[in-house]
């Protein structure tokens, strides 16, 4: 791998592996042996440890571990925030050019590692890990994760198998340009690519959980659905909401129209008594919906204005800029 001179310079390490953790005593000495033994000799870096609120003995274990070794690093939370908050802090305080989340239940293997900052090196911005065999529950783990990715490819379109797999390679600068809230951690390839960032999607080893207990069930469904809402609507509409509401308010206009229209035909080609008539009542409720919307959409028109640039926050991103060195634009 290529070290710039200015990371050689400052110190910095070429690569952050950051490890979000909750109750994984068993699993954290062999976790970091692995970790040791893929990196050494490869890279410089730095293994960032999040302890989500853990209750056993974790801490304790990361505190040696830091003790002893000066390239582990460790965040402690006051309590249990969730995987995204974890993964969030982790990238906030990664030195490293490069960044790699992996699990920490020893069912990521860190043997890949070298595997997927390879793949970077070839010009890609984020590698995702694909565990085409797992060795998961098949109702609780395996089905739900099959319905959640083919979901998530088709609202996103950035395809990919395995959108849960936490092994993911990242750049620094496709990281810094991403909030993460709620379980939005498994949406990052696609926020990323709707930046213009590169994604690529590599097999990794899978490994059956030997120690400990998993975190996450079939509840966790309901908050990726919702979630992949939010996603899809900054990912499409964050900069123009009112072609979401808008449309809507358009859409329940029509329905309103051809209930009015229903609602004339009955009176003058039936003489339909109009009191009561649900027809008429449907009428009043679309038109008010209709004007609901569109003063929804304007509002949030308002507020993205002003989001943006109370913060200076631009609707783009650049990727580099090319300027020659004799044009200073003072006209000489």
């Amino acid at each position: 791998m290529d070290m710039t001179k200015a990371r050689q310079d400052d110190g910095r390490p070429e690569l952050s592996v950051v490890v979000p953790l909750l109750d994984e005593q068993e699993n954290l000495r062999p976790l970091y042996q692995q970790i040791k033994q893929a990196l050494e000799g490869r890279y410089s870096y730095e293994i960032i440890f999040i302890d989500d609120g853990s209750t056993d003995a974790s801490f304790d274990i990361l505190k040696e571990l830091h003790d002893s070794d000066p390239t582990v690093r460790v965040i402690r939370f006051r309590k249990n925030f969730g995987q995204t908050a974890a993964l969030s802090a982790g990238f906030a305080h990664a030195r490293g050019d490069m960044v790699v989340a992996l699990d920490a239940d020893l069912q990521n293997d860190p043997a890949d590692i070298p595997m997927l900052v390879a793949k970077l090196d070839e010009g890609y911005d984020v590698v995702s890990g694909w565990r085409k065999k797992r060795y998961d529950k098949a109702l609780t783990r395996r089905l739900p994760s099959k319905m959640a990715n083919w979901l998530i490819s088709r609202v996103t379109e950035v395809h990919l198998h395995d959108y849960g797999c936490t092994l993911k390679a990242y750049r620094r600068e496709v990281l810094e340009q991403i909030g993460l809230y709620g379980e939005m951690h498994r949406f990052i390839p696609a926020l990323a690519s709707w930046s213009g960032a590169k994604i690529a999607e590599c097999v990794v080893n899978h490994r059956p959980r030997t120690a400990g207990k998993a975190k996450y069930g079939l509840g966790r469904m309901g908050k990726v659905l919702l979630d992949l809402m939010t996603v899809k609507f900054l990912g499409s509409f964050s900069t123009k909401p009112i072609y979401v509401f808008g449309g809507l308010g358009l859409f329940t206009t029509l329905l309103a129209i051809l209930c009015a229209w229903l609602v004339i035909y009955q009176k003058l080609a039936q003489d339909t008594d109009m009191s009561g008539n649900p027809l008429l009542l449907l009428t009043a409720v679309l038109v008010i919906t209709t004007v609901q919307f569109i003063l929804m959409g304007l509002l949030a028109e308002l507020l993205v204005r002003t989001y943006h640039e109370s913060q200076n926050r631009p609707t783009y991103v650049i990727k580099e800029v090319l300027n020659s060195p004799d044009n200073h634009g003072d006209g000489k």
